[in-house]
């Protein structure tokens, strides 16, 4: 097979490999959005199945990653350049055919992997917000444990007193 057709193919493969990678950025940041949702709409069963599908994403992402990781380093040997080359370096060797569309992929999944990220963090603030609130309920009808003391050797003091279960502190 000519050189010129190896590059073509090559090319081809990094392009799906990018359009797939941006497909499971799209997905993900959807299932965040859902996550969101459900976090500010107290679904408590839709908090925790997002949970699960955003786990079952975030494998996917990974897995499209390596995908055009792969692709990225067959391409950049196919044009006489070393495995861990840069997409930039690679596309400047590349056929002008390929450039305008593997640069506006790569923009495209940066810009989505940053609202990705973006909306993960907001999730995970929003989460962390609503177990800090939850805590200050149970801590309202559940005596908190007693604090741990120490002795001058640095060993912890025994507590008498033995922790209420919240329908005994209920009841």
């Amino acid at each position: 097979m000519k050189m010129e057709t190896r590059i073509t193919e090559g090319g081809e493969r990094l392009l799906e490999a990018l359009r797939h990678e941006l497909h499971q950025y799209g997905e993900m940041l959807s299932l965040l959005d859902r996550q969101q949702q459900a976090v500010m709409g107290r679904a408590a069963d839709d908090v925790l199945k997002s949970v699960t599908a955003v786990n079952e994403q975030t494998t996917a992402v990974e897995q499209a990653r390596q995908v055009r990781e792969a692709r990225r380093a067959d391409v950049a040997v196919l044009l006489a350049q070393p495995a861990d080359a840069t997409i930039l370096q690679i596309v400047e060797r590349l056929p002008q055919k390929y450039r305008p569309a593997i640069e506006a992929l790569v923009r495209e999944n940066n810009e989505l992997l940053t609202r990705v990220r973006q909306r993960a963090r907001q999730n995970h603030l929003l989460m962390t917000r609503s177990l800090e609130l939850m805590q200050r309920v149970l801590n309202a009808f559940v005596p908190a444990a007693a604090p741990t003391t120490y002795t001058d050797a640095g060993k912890t003091i025994e507590s008498g007193a033995q922790p209420v279960s919240l329908y005994d502190a209920v009841g």
